[in-house]
């Protein structure tokens, strides 16, 4: 390994890979080569319990022919890998690199750890309601620190850049990484010999040894912001500049983005205007925390979703190739798209112009009516011409937005939160910075809309006799983390239950 001799003659390589990663192709690359190159191989897996739940653990022993035959006999080679006994490890994505970590697969004194750096996240991590995603600086740090030598890169994006599968990549990082003394010939004669997509996997293969022996290799912190391209977008970014202080200003740049995207340039216009006010009254406490959490979430409130932006979100160019990526169709390929989309008689009324969703509303006999027709959701084929079109008009009717009875119920709302947001400002920075983060309990749209604006609804009412009091701001974060905590939002009633028992 990597020049070095040895202590034992057996190498032990595991790899940890999603579900159709090509992780047992790659074992089978590896065990191959090492045939070719006079050992005796042995590969098994273990399958893991879901994709992302668990992935499959590959196991590859590879034992010198020339020792097995002076020791006289086929050697016994384990079919599962041992904590600290592994000399390799492959990860298909960082989240695995943190599980072979934990499970004891890496070990400072033996292990070579080779992970990609993307992300693929779990169900768990998605459906938080809150931000659930796993900490990568966490994993990235505790790999630097547990591995006798740590490989990273994004291998994702070189399988993405030359169509291939990761596991190509990852052959190429182990190739690259010297870990294993076996010529990179070799990897690419086998690849060859498989006759699947060889000349992807080469190319992919090649990228991989390349970034694996380099040190432009390593995972980088570089963020880039968007540069703009028109003559009001350079005028937004000065406008930034400006009136903002520096720590707030990758949230503004991508916001005004998001919101000339979502509505026009008078609503992005409008972002920074309500920004502004709120910067007036920052005295640049934390890092300007709170100009720099307002520039975050207000936002992504003036975003919401109803349901024209789901219905622009779904017809856009741009996602239907992204989807073709996904599944790697090819151009002579045809791919349908079937949406599951359960629109409630309030979004649809929410769509209408405010006087007559109101009205529709208001009528128990027009509700009663009504609603049943929108009790079930349904399956929607949007790659058909049928479907394509009804939510191509329904995504046309962002210019008329501004009409609708969403968008007076949100502006209101927003309005509100605003108004409390500068008034505890004048008060307490600190106190106004929690009210702002108190928006991220508002996501989604349906019931999960629903779910998070009435927990935020019970914290705002909290707010009211508490506002005045020297320990507002602990409580607001203590009632959030609280509604945070699950989705039932027994968290939270236990809390509010236990701070007006105390009064």
């Amino acid at each position: 390994m990597a020049g070095e001799s040895l202590t034992r003659q057996r190498i032990t390589i595991a790899i940890l890979a999603l579900g159709g990663e090509g992780g047992g192709v790659l074992a089978e690359w590896i065990a191959e080569v090492g045939r070719q190159q006079g050992y005796i191989a042995q590969s098994t897996s273990v399958p893991g319990v879901a994709q992302r739940t668990g992935a499959t653990v590959y196991y590859i022993e590879l034992y010198p022919e020339d020792h097995a035959s002076v020791s006289g006999g086929e050697p016994i080679l384990a079919l599962m890998p041992v904590p600290g006994d592994v000399d390799i490890v492959i990860a298909s994505e960082l989240m695995e690199v943190g599980r072979a970590v934990l499970r004891g697969f890496v070990a400072e004194d033996r292990t070579t750890l080779i992970g990609s750096t993307h992300r693929v996240y779990a169900i768990s991590e998605k459906s938080a309601m809150a931000d659930g995603r796993a900490s990568g600086e966490r994993i990235l740090d505790a790999a630097k620190r547990k591995a006798r030598r740590f490989v990273a890169f994004d291998m994702n994006e070189i399988a993405e850049q030359h169509g291939s599968m990761i596991s190509a990549v990852m052959c190429g990082a182990l190739a690259g990484s010297g870990a294993l003394s076996f010529p990179q010939a070799a990897f690419e004669q086998v690849i060859r010999a498989g006759g699947r997509a060889v000349a992807s996997n080469l190319a992919a293969f090649e990228a991989g040894a390349r970034a694996a022996a380099s040190e432009t290799g390593r995972p980088a912190q570089i963020h880039h912001l968007p540069a703009p391209t028109t003559k009001k977008g350079r005028a937004f970014l000065e406008r930034i500049h400006e009136s903002l202080p520096e720590p707030a200003h990758e949230f503004a740049i991508h916001a005004v983005r998001r919101l000339m995207d979502y509505q026009d340039a008078a609503y992005a216009e409008l972002y920074l205007e309500r920004l502004t006010s709120v910067r007036e009254l920052d005295t640049g406490e934390e890092d300007w925390r709170l100009t720099r959490e307002t520039a975050r979430y207000l936002a992504l409130w003036m975003s919401y979703d109803d349901t024209i932006r789901v219905a622009d979100l779904k017809v856009r160019a741009s996602r239907f190739e992204r989807v073709r990526e996904e599944v790697r169709a090819r151009p002579q390929d045809v791919l349908d798209v079937i949406e599951y989309m359960h629109p409630r008689l309030e979004e649809v009324c929410e769509t209408l112009p405010a006087a007559i969703g109101r009205r529709i509303l208001a009528s128990g006999t027009l509700s009663s009516w009504l609603r049943p027709l929108f009790r079930k959701g349904r399956h929607v084929e949007t790659t058909s011409i049928r479907w394509f079109v009804i939510l191509a008009l329904l995504s046309g009717m962002r210019r008329w937005r501004r009409t609708t009875l969403r968008y007076a119920i949100e502006q209101e709302r927003i309005l509100l939160w605003l108004n409390r947001i500068r008034s505890a400002a004048r008060i307490d920075p600190a106190t106004a910075a929690e009210l702002v983060e108190c928006q991220q309990l508002i996501k989604g749209y349906g019931d999960t809309f629903e779910r998070g604006m009435s927990r935020f609804g019970l914290i705002m009412d909290v707010w009211e006799t508490i506002k005045f009091e020297p320990d507002a701001a602990p409580t607001l974060r203590r009632l959030r983390e609280a509604a945070l905590a699950d989705e039932a939002g027994t968290t939270l009633d236990g809390a509010i239950a236990e701070l007006r028992f105390a009064s």
